[in-house]
């Protein structure tokens, strides 16, 4: 495949002019002496200009190429009127539902419609429909039918390919198709934007570019000179064809296959003679598999299992290769993910030219999601946990990005020196993670051949190089900069890996921690965790004990907020019942909690919708493992009710639940047990969802929290960032 330029290189070639905002009117189209705009990106957020917004980044990206830009932000999507409001783009429509996938900003984990958008002026809900990608796709095709779409951002990059959708509770084709965009890109897309915009300004047609990493196209047929691997179906008892097979590394098979010949001859010994063939070594990057079809994945569970499986082990850019799937007569080609972007192209991008605030037309109206962030850094991008719920891996990759020391403190200064409102409190220094901050594998060979799906998982891999020291660094340089009085860190630590330093844990407890730690213990039973892929709670107890140690010799009070999901795939209702005891012997009480979310592409998303597990070959055997999945819905509020044990309310279903299982022995008032017999009386019962409960500073016992952000209930923590677990993760 073609290889791209860095961003940088592109970067030095062009000296281009800068505008304080990038214009969403014809208004400021003429202020800054435009007649037209080479491209205009649609999208569902409130245009925020600041690197946690995917508008921001992509358009100040292409602004620094010498492009034109404007932004369509949160469009009456009823007509076409309001897609030509900054006239017709001269190279074409970049489109992208925002920073949250459309329909998990409006829906929850139970289908309900939320009353809130926290990327939104005023958090008000309603500003963008359902699967904007696809709507807004469409209206700006009815706007200007010549005109390319490229669509992108995290709704897009997560069905790109035949994928189950919660919501209509069935298998939905590509969104590419959906939408009738003419290439998607997938992931953070930074490298392949720039080189689709450069190819499109040159006069090349969209439907000619086909080599760019990180895209989706439709394509008629595999192009000369590419080996074809087949991957539609999976072994069946019994003797079959022998198929190249698709999960294995093709440096782990044998150099030489043995050919035995139909009538062999036998020497006079009687040894049989064989043949060797040589076999012919296959280049990766001209290698496709073929997934099985749409129609197929749509009505066969194991083959959609399969096509998962498949999918998340080509994932890693030193050895993916291209998928290929059949949906209906026509065929969506994905190109492998695209190459990290290096510490200078991470500078760069960061480091563009930002107002840092949002568009002035908002008139000073709250956005939320700007609101939690603005006195944040994001320090580097993708996660190597693995987590099956998770969409980072999927999006942003398991290698990590970084930025450079001196790009972060930088940020710092700009924060301080720019955004109104700044006490001198850095309210976060994180990512996706707290604490992957230039941790890699130690090998670069052994990275690029890797086809692991977690580096942390079932224990951390010994080549991955766990040293903190790099971030205990820059905390500490961090912390000196001038006016600066104290840096949080607000993203969720991986604690198992930090146990592996403890001069970081110990660095991050005396320094980093506002009275609050957040942690992803997830549940506290072997059966989900497996399912989830997280270590057990024995890690989370060492890190507990190395916490409360470190906080102790700080003179401090400092707790941890472990949170947990509810209703995962692999859990019972036993295992329910085991964390909820865990929770009563530790005096947690969960003020709010999340039940699993199945978002599209997911591993855990295709256990929940086939109850097979695709972290294991599949096959049509009877002993194939299955996958306990939790659907219904009074399964679903009892899983919930585990978690929130204190509350009267969940104990009448507590109880029916608790004598079914034939654990009627936790019904009562002895210190052994989880609930009482008797509900209060009415008069003198508040439900603790109806009290305004703050977890006050100095409180051990008995302590209120909340769920999934892991934030205790405060000024500022409020519901609509509990939506997604890491709101300011970019999720372009």
């Amino acid at each position: 495949m073609q290889t791209t330029p860095t961003i940088t290189a592109i970067a030095q070639r062009n000296d281009a002019p800068h505008a304080p905002f990038l214009p969403l009117s014809k208004a400021e189209m003429k202020k800054l002496g435009w007649d037209q705009c080479d491209i205009i990106i649609v999208t569902g957020d409130a245009y925020v200009d600041h690197p946690s917004f995917g508008m921001a980044i992509i358009g100040r990206l292409l602004e620094s190429q010498g492009f034109r830009v404007g932004i369509i932000s949160q469009p009456d999507w009823q007509s076409a009127d309001a897609f030509k409001a900054l006239g017709k783009p001269r190279l074409f429509f970049g489109v992208a539902a925002g920073n949250m996938d459309s329909m998990i900003n409006r829906y929850t984990a139970d289908r309900k419609i939320r009353s809130d958008d926290a990327y939104t002026p005023g958090g008000k809900a309603g500003s963008r429909p359902d699967r904007a990608s696809i709507v807004y796709s469409q209206r700006c095709r009815e706007a200007y039918k010549d005109v390319p779409i490229v669509l992108g951002g995290i709704e897009a990059s997560l069905r790109r390919i035949a994928h189950y959708d919660y919501w209509q509770d069935k298998v939905r084709r590509s969104i590419l198709l959906d939408s009738r965009a003419d290439i998607l890109l997938y992931g953070n897309a930074e490298r392949a934007v720039v080189e689709v915009a450069n190819r499109l300004a040159q006069g090349v047609s969209i439907d000619q570019i086909r080599d760019v990493r990180g895209t989706a196209f439709v394509r008629t047929d595999t192009p000369d000179g590419w080996m074809e691997m087949d991957s539609t179906r999976i072994d069946r008892p019994g003797k079959i064809d022998r198929i190249v097979n698709p999960y294995v590394n093709m440096k782990e098979l044998d150099a030489c296959e043995l050919e035995k010949r139909a009538n062999p001859p036998v020497e006079d010994d009687g040894v049989q003679v064989l043949h060797i063939q040589q076999k012919v070594p296959l280049d990766r990057s001209k290698t496709v598999i073929r997934l099985p079809s749409f129609e197929k994945v749509s009505k066969d569970p194991v083959l959609y299992a399969h096509a998962s499986r498949v999918l998340h082990l080509e994932t890693n850019p030193g050895n993916a290769r291209a998928l290929v799937q059949q949906q209906g007569d026509q065929e969506v080609w994905l190109n492998p993910p695209p190459i990290p972007l290096t510490t200078e192209e991470m500078d760069f991008v960061f480091g563009l030219e930002y107002a840092r605030i949002p568009h002035p037309s908002y008139k000073g109206l709250e956005i939320p999601a700007y609101t939690m962030i603005r006195f944040s850094v994001n320090i580097m991008r993708g996660c190597f946990g693995g987590c099956t719920f998770c969409s980072i891996t999927e999006h942003e990759g398991r290698i990590i990005q970084n930025r450079s020391k001196e790009s972060i403190l930088k940020e710092i200064e700009d924060i301080r020196d720019k955004v109104p409102g700044f006490t001198g409190v850095i309210s976060d220094l994180g990512g996706p993670t707290a604490n992957m901050y230039r941790i890699a594998c130690k090998s670069e060979a052994i990275e690029k051949s890797c086809r692991k799906l977690s580096c942390v998982y079932p224990d951390i891999c010994h080549n991955l190089n766990t040293d903190h020291s790099a971030l205990t660094e820059l905390y500490r340089e961090a912390r000196k900069t001038k006016g600066v009085k104290k840096v949080l860190i607000a993203s969720g630590l991986r604690y198992d890996l930090a146990v592996k330093d403890p001069e970081y844990v110990k660095e991050l407890v005396t320094h980093h921690v506002g009275g609050y730690l957040k942690i992803a213990p997830e549940h506290t039973e072997r059966g989900p965790l497996d399912h989830m892929m997280k270590p057990g709670i024995g890690t989370y107890d060492a890190f507990k004990k190395m916490f409360e140690r470190f906080s102790k010799e700080a003179g401090k009070d400092q707790y941890l907020i472990p949170y947990f999901i509810a209703a995962h795939p692999g859990t019972t209702d036993e295992d329910m019942m085991n964390l909820a005891l865990w929770l009563k012997n530790n005096d947690f009480k969960a003020d709010q909690v999340q039940a699993f979310y199945p978002s599209p592409m997911a591993t855990a998303t295709a256990m929940y919708h086939t109850g097979r597990n695709p972290l294991k070959r599949q096959t049509y055997k009877k002993s194939a493992e299955k996958v306990e999945t939790v659907k219904g819905e009074k399964q679903r509020r009892l899983h919930k009710a585990f978690l929130r044990w204190h509350d009267p309310e969940n104990w009448p279903l507590l109880r029916e639940a608790l004598k079914t299982m034939g654990r009627a022995d936790l019904i009562g008032e002895g210190p052994k047990c989880l609930i009482p017999s008797k509900q209060p009386e009415s008069e003198a019962y508040q439900s603790p969802r109806r009290k305004n409960s703050v977890a006050g500073k100095g409180v051990k016992r008995g302590r209120v929290l909340t769920q999934h952000t892991g934030l205790p209930p405060r000024a500022g923590n409020k519901s609509q960032h509990s939506k997604s677990r890491n709101t300011k993760t970019r999720q372009r």
